[in-house]
């Protein structure tokens, strides 16, 4: 059975800060409502690591008594977020989700959260992780599986699974999340929420846990892509026109990087409506899919070497498998890997030569079951990591950002529409969204 809807479903951003200048609510208000459903919902959802009620009703009343006096830090003034673990906020646990980092509380916020306060955002809380963002599927954390709205005996998707399960419960308006292969976009997808993975670097990791330094990107989910296009402008600063000339957009052939269930990919699709289509260039799927794999691998090696060694009894088994399988690839294939790297950047930008804005499935399959390791897709049995990375991941190897908004259910579970586009065309992305998806 779904979990009931909590506070914030079908609320939007746009429509919060409209009702906080209003005087329709305040953000004690709206805090409450988001305390009040975190401890009534959560327990089947696991999506919160740790609620902080006391900071957060003094942030809030903060944020009430300085819009009473004119002071508007803008449209997140006020409006409670949640935070993944992965990012350290000052005074509360950073768990990682992982065993190695228990009891640790940092003393500083990683430098999105000091934006996010900066803005006027209220922070309710940390959200659950995959352990230490190593997986799609948010069900390997010290703290326990995040679970899917929709269905709690399935899947968040991860590795920002809590933030996914938050904003697709209502729990929270908007999250903050980290997307190193579609960590963001997985998840968002999954819980039938909007998420956005901006351009590489874009929105500050300083204070970030990494998984894989070159690949990770801070990102945001919200339940709609206008506000997921709020959260990213009062988080970079960046406040480009809206475009004068419609998006060109394209259809883009997966295919090549992963046949997915049919039924997800003609939902995905119809949602899109009539588009042109283009296919990847020849070798170009598994060439990406590689130098992700090689790259993600060899960097998460690189931060954990040191753990691995003294306590790898605190990894949980999974995470540890993979951890020693990526410490077998040898050292020139990361050096390969970078040098196909700046082919691929190559090749794909002429992806855009005729079209602003490319449209894809976010995941090729709906919400897998908690544990499950092996899903089937187009007839045949894949990994279920397999099946959730592969229309996510070459996008990071690029720095392309990246928009998924939800398009439609299958057998009563969401699926996500991904759009992408180059750096510096993001209002075309988000004017996309808002044409094809009304």
């Amino acid at each position: 059975m779904p979990i009931p809807p909590g506070p914030f479903t079908g609320r939007t951003l746009a429509q919060l800060a409209r009702d906080l200048r209003d005087r329709r609510t305040t953000s004690t208000g709206l805090t409450e409502q988001a305390l009040g459903a975190a401890a009534a919902l959560d327990p089947g959802l696991n999506a919160f690591v740790t609620v902080d009620g006391t900071g957060a009703l003094e942030a809030a009343k903060a944020a009430d008594a300085e819009l009473a006096a004119g002071l508007d830090r803008g449209p997140l003034h006020g409006v409670p977020v949640g935070v993944k673990d992965l990012i350290e906020v000052a005074g509360l646990p950073a768990t990682m989700g992982s065993r190695h980092f228990a009891g640790y509380v940092p003393e500083r916020d990683a430098a999105c959260v000091t934006r996010l306060r900066e803005a006027g955002a209220v922070i309710v809380g940390k959200t659950t992780t995959h352990e230490f963002a190593y997986g799609p599927t948010g069900d390997r954390s010290a703290n326990g599986a995040s679970r899917n709205p929709h269905d709690p005996s399935r899947m968040s998707g991860g590795s920002s699974g809590g933030s996914g399960a938050a904003v697709g419960a209502g729990l929270v308006p908007l999250a903050l999340g980290t997307d190193t292969g579609g960590s963001v976009r997985i998840p968002a997808a999954l819980c039938g929420v909007a998420g956005f993975k901006p351009a590489y670097d874009a929105i500050p990791a300083d204070g970030v846990f990494p998984l894989s330094r070159s690949l990770d990107h801070v990102g945001v989910l919200a339940g709609d892509p206008e506000g997921c296009l709020i959260a990213y402008r009062a988080l970079t600063g960046a406040d480009a026109p809206a475009p004068v000339e419609p998006a060109r957009v394209a259809w883009l052939d997966t295919s090549d990087l992963f046949e997915g269930d049919p039924e997800v990919v003609a939902t995905v699709r119809a949602a899109a409506g009539e588009l042109p289509e283009v296919r990847l260039p020849d070798g170009f799927a598994e060439e990406a899919l590689r130098t992700y794999r090689v790259i993600q691998s060899c960097e998460a090696v690189a931060v954990h070497a040191d753990r691995m060694e003294t306590a790898p009894q605190l990894f949980g088994a999974e995470v540890l498998e993979r951890l020693r399988g990526a410490a077998q690839l040898p050292g020139w294939s990361y050096v390969r890997a970078l040098e196909s790297r700046e082919r691929l950047a190559a090749v794909a930008d002429g992806l855009f030569a005729r079209h602003d804005v490319l449209a894809l499935p976010t995941a090729a399959v709906t919400a897998p079951l908690i544990d499950e390791r092996e899903v089937t897709a187009a007839g045949r049995p894949v990994p279920v990591g397999v099946a959730l990375l592969s229309l996510t991941c070459p996008w990071n190897v690029l720095g392309l950002p990246a928009l998924t908004v939800p398009a439609g259910t299958v057998a009563g579970l969401p699926a996500g529409l991904q759009l992408l586009c180059r750096p510096g065309d993001e209002p075309l992305l988000f004017a996309a969204a808002s044409r094809l998806l009304p």
